[in-house]
């Protein structure tokens, strides 16, 4: 069965929420270096270029960063198949993520504190070649409203795929060898036991 869904539109909104966060911490900062400066005598160009240095960067990511994000999060789609996970996004150039459920290790919920205030969540996917990835997972489905289901649903799928009666056929091998390297450890030591006895 398959299964396609998108992030909700809240997801936008927390882009919006952080960008107010970092646009109102960055604010109080150059209030307090302004008022540092202009109370060690600074100049008025000074004062000037604290401000340039400070809201520069802020326009730009109102400008420029939420358009791009408005659109990224529109293009995202989540589909969940028989045997594996797609990703796909991109605004200009249109990207799929395939990753098949057989390399799947572990799926992580993951709430910041803005989703939780919005009532959202995100799935992390871990893989065994996860390290290769920045972002430490190989993929994210964020901005869910029924994260826990979806939660639910991936882990069932690649438990599905991974019995339990085959997690116990790879155990049981290295139960077994561990408990042979025990003994002969035992015997090896029985042995210099012996010597050590006789040398006496």
């Amino acid at each position: 069965m398959e299964h396609v869904f998108k992030p909700d539109k809240k997801y936008f909104t927390k882009v919006l929420w952080i960008q107010l966060a970092t646009t109102v911490f960055t604010s109080v900062a150059a209030s307090v270096i302004h008022l540092i400066v202009r109370l060690a005598g600074g100049k008025p160009e000074a004062l000037l270029a604290i401000w340039i240095i400070c809201i520069g960067p802020l326009l730009l990511m109102w400008i420029i960063a939420t358009p791009i994000a408005f659109y990224w999060i529109k293009s995202l789609e989540y589909q969940i198949h028989d045997d594996r996970l797609k990703i796909n996004q991109g605004i200009i150039t249109k990207t799929q993520k395939n990753i098949p459920f057989r390399a799947i290790t572990d799926f992580i919920m993951e709430r910041t504190l803005f989703d939780r205030i919005l009532g959202i969540g995100a799935v992390k996917v871990q893989t065994a070649g996860q390290s290769m990835q920045p972002s430490g997972y190989e993929g994210k489905l964020g901005g869910l409203i029924e994260y826990e289901k979806w939660h639910s649903i991936l882990n069932e799928k690649v438990k599905s795929l991974h019995p339990l009666s085959e997690s116990v056929t790879v155990a049981e091998p290295r139960q077994k060898s561990e408990k042979e390297i025990l003994v002969k450890i035992l015997d090896e030591l029985k042995e210099i036991k012996k010597n050590t006895a006789k040398k006496q």
